[in-house]
C-alpha cells in the first residue's frame, strides 16, 4: 500500500484545493476540497443509506421519507437541493441578485452585531471568530454538487406511503390519541379516508383520525434500556418503555449520551460495594449513575481532560441523591488517601446548612453547588472544592405554609446535647417565631436529633474543631433569638419601641455584643448630613425589615464561612494535576402558585444550563458535521436564545431593568413591572399582566412572577450601623462577618455611597449571581459534559404513581427526544485522521508508515470492512455511529495484550535469569560466610568439649578420692574401735592373771578355774553385747567386700593396662606406618613437582627433558627422581606446563588435606582410649573404621595418580616417553 513517488495522497490534493479556493476572487463561488473515494464516499447509484426516522424534521419542513420510497433519483437531486437552500436560510447569509448580503441567523443564535455592540452578554463570546469560521465552511460547502439522496419532504397526503403507511395497512399495534389528549395502545381495525378504527386494550373501539395515530413498537422491544432502540421514536412510545421500566424498579434509562433518571421515591436494591465493583469491573453495562460515573472516569484518565457531571431536573427529581451516589462511586474508585470521605461528609454538612422542605420536595436544595473533585496522576483523589450559588437567604425569615427553614435549626432544637442546650439557652422549635410562623416543623420518617448527630461526625471529619462548632451553633442560635425580638409602637408617627422578652438578651449575649447595641441598631439608623450624624427612629416595618436583614446576613456569612472552612480542609495535599471532574447539583426549574425572586434567579440559571445543553447536544454537534463537511440533514430544536435574551440583553434586559430601578431612591416593586410592560411586550418570550406581575416563557413552561419584594431583594440592603454593630462582637465569627463585608464594600461600592451609609453592597444580587453564572459556564465549556437528567414521576412524591403528563412535559423540556433522533442519525464517535491512524495504525497487515494519516485510515476502514453507512469522512476527523469503534477497540486491545504478554514473558524470562545469577552468588557467597563461621564454631566447640571434658576428669577424679578417703576413715575408725576393744578385754584378764599369781601362788592349778569364775561373774549387759557384736559382724562384712572390691578392681587394672599397653603398641605400629606412607606419597608428589619444573625449565631452554612416572604403587616406601634415558634431551612436549603443574599441585594439596584429616581422627581415638577425652564410641571399632577409610581412600589415590600419569604422558612426546627410563616403576618395585 506504499504510493509510488508520482501519487499524490488525497490529504495533499485536499490541502491544495483548499489553497486555490483562498486564493481564488471572492465573487467566485469557492468549491469544496476533493474527498477521498472511501467506502464512505460511494456513488449514490451503489451506496445504500439507512432511512431516517418518520419526524426526523428541519424546522417547518413536512415529514420526511425513507431514502428507499423516493423513486426517481432527478427528483430526489431537486428536493435536496431545495433543501440546502432551506438549510442556508436558516444558518447561513444568503446572496441577493446585486450582491450585497442579507443576514439569515438561526432560530435562536445570537446576533453578533449586538455582541460587538454590548447589548448581547454570553459567556460564549470568545468563541465568536470560531462560529464565522463554521459559517464560511457551511457556505463553501453550499455550492457542492452530490450524487447522494437525501431524505426528502413530501407533502403531507403522501405520508403513509413510508413506514407509518406500511403499520396502516398491516394493521399492527398503534399509539392513538384520544380526544382528552391521552395516548392509548391498540390495533387497527379498518380504515376509511382520513379516518381509522382503532380496538383500544381495554376492549373499547374508537374512530380517530389518522393523523392522531402513530405506530407502536413490537413486544420484543419494551422496555429496551437505551430509547434509541426502539424502532419508532415517538412520544407514546417513549413514555410507555419509561413508564413499564420504572414500574421494574428500573429507573435508568438511556437516551443517547443522556441519563433519565426517574425518582422512585422509595428504596431501590442497585447501590453499594456490590454494584461499584460489578460497574468497576465492567460485569454491567445497564444504565445507571455509576455507569456515567465510571465513563467521566475513565475519559480523564484517558484523555487527560476534565470532566463535569452536568444533573439538572426539576424540584423533587432526586439531583441531590443523584449527585451524591455518584460522588459515591467516585470515591470508590479515587479511594486510598482518606480525601474520599472527607469529601463524601460535605454532603452531610452542606444538606443542614442547605436544603429545606418545600411544597414540593422534603429535601430541596435552596443552593446551587459545583464540587470538583481532583484526581492525582494514578487516580487518586488528592483534593476538592466546592463552589455554590445564590443561597435562598429570605427562607431563613419568611416562608410558604407547609414549609421548613433550613434543616440545621430543626436538628439543633432536637438533638443538641444539654450542656450545649443550657450554654445557647435553646428551647423547641416551637418556640421561635422563624420556625413556627409556617405551621410545619417536622417531616415524615426523619429524626432530626440523629441527623444532629450525624452532622456532628460529619463536622469532626472535615476537620473543624470542637470551638468553631460551638460558634457556629452560637449564631444559629442567635438567628433564631432575633427572630423572637418584637416590637410595639410608641406614637403616631408608626415609631417603635422593644417589648420586653428574653429574644433580644439572649441574641445580644450569642453574638457577644450589649443588648443597648442590639436595641439602637434595631430601633434607629444613623444618617451622615455633612459632618453631622442624625439619628432617626425607625418605624415598625423599618425595624422589622432591618432585624431581618440582620438576621438574613449573619446566616449567609455563616454558610459561605462553613463552605470555605470546608475548602481548606480538602485542599490539604492537593495537588495540581489538571484532572478534575466537576459535579454539578443546582436547584432545578420551580414554578409556585406565588413565584418572587428567587424563583425568578432559579429559573435564570436553569434557562442557562438549558442553553449548555442545547449547545453541547444540539448546536456544537450538528456544526461540527457542517465544519467537517459530512453529509447531514440539520435537526430542529427548541432553542431558549430568545429566553435567555429577554434576561441578558442590555440596556432593555429584565436584570438591567431591574438593576436600574433598583437604584432609583423612589423605586418600587409596582414602578418595575410597568417598566417592564413598556419596554419588553414586543419580546415573544414575555407577557405582561396586571398589577405586579409578570410571566416569562420558559424554556419548561410559562412562569407567572409576582414582583413584590423584587427590589428589596436585589439590593438586599444591611445598613452600616448592623456591620459595624457586628465588627463590635466579642465573638470571632461575626468580626469575621463584618470584615468581610467591609472589604467587599470596599471594592464595590462608589465613595458616594460609602459616605451615604446606605447600603454595605452596591453589586446587585442580579448581577453578582449572574456573574458567578457566567463563571460556571465558562469552566463547564473546558469539560466533556455528562449530563444526567433527572425526571419526576408524581407531583405527590408518592412510590409507583407515574403521572404521564407531568414526565412528558419534563421530557419536552430536557429535550430528550431531539438527543435521541441526533444520536440515532447522527456520529457520536468522532477522531481526526492523526490520531485514528495513530492509535489503530499499528493494526494493518501491511506496512504503511510512510502514508499520509487520511489514507492510512482508509486502509484500516477497509481492511476491518466497516459498513459504509457507518461511517463518514471528514474533512479533518472520522465520524462513527454508535458503536462501530467497539471492534477496533477490542482488536487493539486484544493486540496490545498479545505484545504486553509477549513482553511480560521476555521480561520476565531476564528477571528469572538475572534474579538466579544474583540467587547463585548470594548462595556461593552464603556458603563461603557459613562454612567460615561453622568451621569457626566448630573449632570453638571442640575447645570447649575438651575443656569440658579435662574438668570433668578432674571432678571426677576429687569425688571418687574423696569417697575412697571417707570409706578409709570410717573402716579405721570401726577397726580401732574393735581393736580398742579387744585390747582393752585382753588386758584386763592379763592383770586379773597377774594378780592371782601373786595370791595365789600354791594354788597354781585352781587359778583358772577362779579367774574363769570371776570372769563369768563380770556383769555385761546383754543388749550393750549385742551391739556390739552386731557391729563388729557388720565392719567384718564391710572389709571383706572392700577387700574383694579391691581386688576384682586390682585385677581389672591389670587387665586394661596390658590391654592399653597392646593398643599403644598396635598404634604406634600403624603410626609408624602411616607416616612411612604418608613420607612415600609426599616425597613422590615433591619428586614430580620437581621434575615437572625441570621440564618447564627445559622446555623453556629449548632442550626440554620428559619424564615419565610410574603410579603402581603409590604407597611404597622411599622415592626415585626421574632419570634421562640415553642421556640425550627429548623433543619438546606438545602442551602446556602450567596444567600439569595445577594438575600436581592439586593431587598434592588433596594428599595434604586427607592426611591431616586422618592424623586428626586417630589422635582423636587415641584421646578416646586414654581417658583423656570422653566420647560415647567405642575406640576399637572407630579405629577399624579409620583403617578401612584410609584403604579406601589410599586405593582411589593410586588411580587418579595413574590417570594423573596418563595425562601427563599425553602433554610429552610420545617418542621420547618410549625411550625415557621409569623411575616410578622402580620405585615401586623396590618399594615392593
Amino acid at each position: 500500500m506504499v504510493p509510488c513517488s508520482g501519487t499524490r495522497s488525497s490529504l495533499e490534493e485536499m490541502l491544495d484545493s483548499i489553497k486555490k479556493r483562498d486564493e481564488r476572487s471572492k465573487d467566485t463561488p469557492p468549491a469544496l476540497p476533493v474527498r477521498p473515494t472511501s467506502k464512505a464516499r460511494l456513488p449514490s447509484s451503489i451506496q445504500t443509506r439507512r432511512s431516517l426516522p418518520i419526524n426526523f424534521k428541519i424546522a417547518d419542513a413536512p415529514d420526511y421519507l425513507p431514502c428507499d420510497a423516493v423513486k426517481d433519483i432527478s427528483s430526489a437531486k431537486k428536493l435536496r437541493s431545495e433543501e440546502r437552500e432551506k438549510v442556508s436560510d436558516l444558518v447561513l447569509p444568503s446572496k441577493l441578485s446585486n450582491g450585497d448580503e442579507v443576514e439569515s441567523e438561526p432560530k435562536g443564535k445570537i446576533d453578533n452585531s449586538l455582541i460587538e455592540q454590548g447589548t448581547v452578554e454570553s459567556p460564549y463570546i470568545r468563541n465568536r471568530e470560531r462560529w464565522k469560521s463554521i459559517e464560511r465552511l457551511v457556505e463553501s460547502d453550499e455550492l457542492e454538487e452530490t450524487s447522494e439522496p437525501l431524505a426528502s419532504s413530501v407533502p403531507k397526503e403522501f405520508r403513509w406511503n413510508g413506514e407509518d403507511g406500511f403499520v396502516l395497512k398491516k394493521k399492527l399495534r398503534v399509539w392513538c390519541q384520544l380526544p382528552d389528549g391521552q395516548w392509548e395502545s391498540g390495533k387497527i381495525q379498518s380504515i376509511s379516508g382520513e379516518d381509522a378504527v382503532v380496538l383500544l386494550s381495554d376492549g373499547r373501539v374508537v374512530k380517530v383520525q389518522t393523523d392522531n395515530v402513530l405506530p407502536a413498537n413490537p413486544d420484543i422491544l419494551e422496555g429496551v434500556d437505551d430509547l434509541i432502540q426502539l424502532s419508532y421514536l415517538n412520544e407514546p412510545s417513549v413514555l410507555h418503555n419509561l413508564q413499564y421500566r420504572y414500574s421494574k424498579d428500573m429507573i435508568y434509562t438511556k437516551a443517547g449520551p443522556v441519563l433519565v433518571a426517574i425518582n422512585p421515591f422509595k428504596e431501590v436494591p442497585f447501590y453499594g460495594n456490590k454494584f461499584i465493583g460489578s460497574y468497576r469491573r465492567k460485569l454491567m453495562d445497564d444504565p445507571h449513575v455509576y455507569a456515567i460515573a465510571d465513563t467521566a472516569f475513565n475519559e480523564m484518565m484517558r484523555d487527560e481532560v476534565n470532566q463535569s457531571i452536568i444533573i439538572s431536573g426539576e424540584s423533587g427529581a432526586g439531583k441531590t441523591e443523584t449527585a451524591k451516589i455518584a460522588m459515591q462511586y467516585l470515591a470508590a474508585l479515587g479511594g486510598g488517601s482518606g480525601v474520599e470521605y472527607e469529601v463524601l461528609q460535605t454532603n452531610e454538612i452542606l444538606e443542614a446548612f442547605g436544603n429545606a422542605k418545600t411544597s414540593r420536595n422534603d429535601n430541596s436544595s435552596r443552593f446551587g453547588k459545583l464540587i470538583e473533585i481532583h484526581f492525582g496522576n494514578t487516580g487518586k483523589i488528592c483534593g476538592a472544592k466546592i463552589q455554590t450559588f445564590l443561597l435562598e437567604k429570605s427562607r431563613v425569615v419568611q416562608r410558604a405554609k407547609g414549609e421548613r427553614s433550613y434543616h440545621i435549626f430543626y436538628q439543633l432544637c432536637a438533638g443538641a446535647p444539654p450542656s450545649l442546650r443550657e450554654r445557647l439557652n435553646l428551647k423547641l422549635a416551637s418556640d421561635y417565631e422563624y420556625l413556627r410562623q409556617s405551621d410545619c416543623l417536622t417531616i415524615d420518617e426523619v429524626d432530626d436529633a440523629q441527623r444532629f448527630r450525624m452532622l456532628t461526625e460529619a463536622l469532626n471529619t472535615v476537620q473543624i474543631c470542637k470551638e468553631d462548632q460551638d460558634n457556629v451553633f452560637s449564631m444559629l442560635a442567635a438567628v433564631l433569638w432575633l427572630g423572637n425580638v418584637s416590637f410595639k409602637v410608641i406614637d403616631n408617627e408608626n415609631h417603635v419601641d422593644f417589648v420586653t422578652n428574653e429574644g433580644i438578651n439572649n441574641a445580644a449575649t450569642l453574638m457577644g455584643c450589649s443588648a443597648e447595641d442590639l436595641k439602637l441598631v434595631l430601633s434607629t439608623r444613623k444618617i451622615r448630613a455633612g459632618n453631622d450624624n442624625i439619628v432617626q427612629k425607625l418605624t415598625l416595618s423599618q425595624a422589622i425589615d432591618t432585624r431581618d436583614a440582620l438576621a438574613k446576613s449573619i446566616y449567609a456569612s455563616l454558610f459561605d464561612w462553613l463552605v470555605e472552612q470546608i475548602n481548606k480542609s480538602l485542599e490539604v495535599g492537593k495537588r495540581r494535576t489538571g484532572r478534575s471532574i466537576s459535579i454539578l447539583d443546582i436547584y432545578g426549574f420551580e414554578s409556585f402558585h406565588k413565584n418572587s425572586f428567587e424563583q425568578f434567579c432559579i429559573n435564570y440559571a436553569n434557562e442557562r444550563l438549558q442553553q449548555h445543553f442545547n449547545r453541547h447536544l444540539f448546536k456544537l454537534e450538528q456544526e461540527e458535521y457542517t465544519q467537517d463537511g459530512i453529509d447531514w440533514t440539520k435537526v430542529d430544536f427548541e432553542d431558549n436564545q430568545e429566553c435567555l435574551n429577554l434576561f441578558e440583553k442590555k440596556p432593555l434586559g429584565l436584570l438591567s431593568l431591574l438593576d436600574e430601578e433598583s437604584t432609583f431612591p423612589n423605586g418600587t416593586d409596582l414602578t418595575f413591572a410597568n417598566k417592564l410592560r413598556q419596554h419588553l411586550n414586543s419580546n415573544p418570550c414575555f407577557k405582561g399582566e396586571r398589577g405586579r406581575a409578570f410571566c416569562v416563557c420558559h424554556y419548561a413552561g410559562e412562569v407567572l412572577y409576582d414582583t413584590t419584594g423584587f427590589l428589596e431583594k436585589n439590593r438586599d440592603l444591611l445598613h452600616c450601623d448592623s456591620i459595624q454593630l457586628l465588627s463590635s462582637c466579642n465573638c470571632q465569627l461575626p468580626q469575621k462577618f463584618a470584615s468581610t463585608m467591609l472589604n467587599h464594600s470596599q471594592k464595590l461600592v462608589s465613595p458616594l455611597w460609602r459616605h451615604g451609609g446606605a447600603d454595605s453592597q452596591k453589586q446587585s444580587v442580579g448581577t453578582k449571581f449572574k456573574g458567578q453564572l457566567f463563571k460556571l459556564m465558562q469552566r463547564l465549556e473546558n469539560t466533556t459534559p455528562h449530563f444526567i437528567r433527572c425526571i419526576k414521576p408524581n407531583s405527590k412524591q408518592l412510590p409507583g404513581a407515574y403521572e404521564k403528563d407531568l414526565v412528558l412535559q419534563q421530557l419536552r423540556c430536557c429535550g430528550v427526544l431531539e438527543v435521541v433522533r441526533i444520536s440515532r442519525s447522527g456520529y457520536p464517535t468522532r477522531m481526526t485522521h492523526h490520531h485514528f491512524a495513530r492509535r489503530y495504525g499499528f493494526l494493518l497487515s501491511e506496512n504503511v508508515t510512510s502514508q499520509d494519516p487520511l489514507s492510512v485510515s482508509v486502509a484500516i476502514l477497509q481492511q476491518f470492512n466497516i459498513l459504509p453507512d457507518m461511517y463518514q469522512v471528514g474533512y479533518t476527523k472520522l465520524f462513527f455511529r454508535t458503536g462501530q469503534i467497539g471492534a477496533l477497540e477490542d482488536t487493539r486491545n486484544r493486540t496490545l495484550q498479545g505484545i504486553l504478554g509477549v513482553q511480560k514473558c521476555f521480561r520476565g524470562r531476564q528477571a528469572r535469569r538475572h534474579f538466579q545469577e544474583l540467587k547463585n552468588g548470594v548462595a556461593f557467597l552464603q556458603s563461603y560466610v557459613r562454612g567460615e563461621r561453622a568451621r569457626k564454631e566448630f573449632e570453638l566447640l571442640i575447645r570447649r568439649h575438651r575443656a569440658v571434658i579435662a574438668i570433668q576428669r578432674q571432678i571426677k577424679r576429687w569425688i571418687t578420692r574423696k569417697r575412697y578417703n571417707d570409706g578409709l576413715r570410717a573402716t579405721i575408725f570401726v577397726q580401732s574401735f574393735v581393736r580398742g576393744w579387744l585390747a582393752r578385754r585382753d588386758y584386763t584378764i592379763m592383770r586379773e592373771f597377774g594378780e592371782a599369781n601373786v595370791q595365789h601362788a600354791d594354788g597354781q592349778l585352781q587359778a583358772p578355774k577362779r579367774i574363769l569364775e570371776k570372769k563369768d561373774s563380770v556383769s555385761v549387759k546383754p543388749s550393750a553385747l549385742a551391739e556390739l557384736q552386731r557391729r563388729i559382724l557388720k565392719a567384718e562384712a564391710a572389709l571383706r567386700n572392700k577387700e574383694e572390691d579391691n581386688l576384682v578392681l586390682n585385677q581389672q587394672l591389670q587387665q586394661y593396662e596390658k590391654r592399653w599397653s597392646e593398643y599403644e603398641t598396635r598404634m604406634r605400629s600403624m603410626e609408624e606406618t602411616w607416616q612411612k606412607q604418608m613420607t612415600s606419597l609426599q616425597m613422590s608428589l615433591a619428586a614430580a613437582k620437581r621434575s615437572l619444573a625441570a621440564d618447564d625449565a627445559v622446555r623453556l631452554d629449548a632442550s626440554p627433558l620428559a619424564h615419565s612416572y610410574d603410579s603402581e604403587e603409590s604407597t611404597s616406601i622411599g622415592t626415585r627422581t626421574p632419570d634421562y634415558i640415553g642421556g640425550t634431551p627429548s623433543k619438546p612436549t606438545v602442551g602446556r606446563p602450567s596444567e600439569a603443574t595445577v594438575v600436581v599441585g592439586r593431587m598434592a594439596k588433596e594428599f595434604d588435606q586427607r592426611a591431616q584429616v586422618f592424623n586428626d581422627d586417630a589422635g582423636f581415638i587415641v584421646e578416646v582410649k586414654s581417658g583423656h577425652s570422653e566420647a560415647s564410641l567405642n575406640p576399637e571399632d572407630e579405629l577399624r573404621k579409620l583403617k578401612l577409610r584410609f584403604e579406601g581412600w589410599k586405593k582411589d589415590y593410586k588411580v587418579r595418580l595413574r590417570e594423573t600419569k596418563a595425562t601427563l604422558h599425553k602433554l610429552g612426546d610420545s617418542n621420547v616417553e618410549k625411550s625415557k627410563k621409569k623411575w616410578w616403576g622402580k620405585r615401586t618395585t623396590r618399594g615392593t
